[in-house]
């Protein structure tokens, strides 16, 4: 029996495939419009909601420890010196044991970044000379004694936390920045919206082209790959990021640099690694199609796993910033997904080519 044409069954001409296409791709630009509309006026928490992590990291690594800075600085050089600069630079972004604390360290409430620490003996001094007559002299023999004033609900200290505020905020580069990346943020937000109709009507088109047991496949692995990309994306943005940005901030401390968060960079920055991080998820997905497709079977990817991990080494150096931890970051879980793509790929034997089948 002659093999049939991948197009045999097809009642459309080429011109009328151009026009389908033409329709579909119409009416979902305008349901990514019609979202985008509505993110508009939900645009703003988004943003916020990506600002997090950043703003979190220069909180954990500039503010809570800015109160020990002078004494890591120089904890920093003095062990530089002495050839233990890398393990002050794993102490600084928390990735190596601290030396342990003394009793009294051990007891000692964690510092106050709003208080004052005032000596008593220099405190009475100022009070005997600004009243004599209600302050007496301090006694020679007095104990000095650190006092600590709490700044918190006073008008410094109020001032001070929105100074605090104000440099963990990102920063524009310009005044029409801010509403440049609203519109690129809605665009996204809307697209996300939009996407289940964008989808569907890219389906209707493509769908038009495939064999029954092909549509079966899509049907069967789409609802998992969005549930992959997804994941991935999540995964990055809520564990991956906050743990590179501590790794990046400790870096600038440990090099005594402070770095200038630009809100465009950064929302780029979240929303390009998030994605890699949701396209490298679909790695047991791809693996299960090449099989099933007869493409590269599981046999294959068994025996290769040496290069495999090769090869998701250098996608992982790729698809990341140049930190290692990132990197690793990617890798580790893409390993994992390899294995689980092996054990999906053993549930099922391979399919014979979309021509066998249609000819069967």
């Amino acid at each position: 029996m002659a093999e049939k044409d991948l197009f045999d069954d097809s009642t459309m001409s080429f011109g009328e495939h151009l026009e389908a296409l033409r329709t579909h791709l119409w009416k979902a630009i305008v349901g990514w419009v019609l979202a985008t509309i509505v993110a508009f006026y939900i645009s703003r928490p988004v943003i916020l909601e990506i600002q997090k992590p950043v703003v979190e990291a220069m909180n954990s690594v500039f503010v809570t420890t800015g109160v020990e800075l002078k004494a890591t600085d120089q904890t920093a050089v003095d062990s530089a010196r002495s050839g233990g600069a890398w393990q002050s630079f794993l102490r600084w972004i928390g990735r190596a044991p601290a030396e342990e604390p003394s009793e009294t360290a051990k007891q000692e409430p964690p510092p106050d970044p709003l208080a004052l620490s005032i000596d008593s003996i220099e405190l009475l001094k100022g009070l005997h000379e600004s009243d004599p007559r209600a302050f007496p002299e301090p006694s020679p023999a007095a104990r000095s004694v650190p006092v600590k004033i709490s700044l918190e609900g006073t008008a410094l200290g109020r001032m001070l936390s929105e100074m605090r505020y104000e440099s963990l905020r990102p920063r524009t580069d310009g005044v029409d920045e801010a509403f440049m990346i609203y519109l690129k943020v809605s665009l996204a937000t809307g697209f996300v919206l939009a996407s289940p109709w964008i989808f569907y009507q890219l389906w209707l088109f493509v769908a038009a082209g495939l064999y029954p047991h092909e549509r079966h496949y899509v049907y069967r692995y789409f609802p998992l790959s969005i549930f992959l990309f997804l994941a991935g994306a999540a995964f990055c943005f809520y564990f991956v990021i906050p743990v590179v940005l501590k790794f990046l901030f400790g870096f600038n401390v440990w090099l005594g640099m402070r770095p200038e968060v630009k809100i465009g960079s950064w929302i780029m920055f979240a929303m390009i690694v998030s994605l890699m991080f949701g396209l490298s998820f679909q790695l047991p997905l791809v693996m299960v199609v090449l099989d099933r497709i007869s493409l590269v079977p599981a046999r294959l990817f068994r025996e290769q796993r040496r290069w495999a991990i090769l090869i998701i080494a250098f996608i992982s150096m790729v698809l990341t910033p140049a930190d290692p931890v990132s990197m690793l970051s990617m890798m580790i879980p893409l390993l994992i997904l390899y294995e689980v793509g092996l054990v999906l790929c053993g549930r099922g034997s391979s399919a014979r080519s979309p021509f066998e089948m249609q000819s069967a």
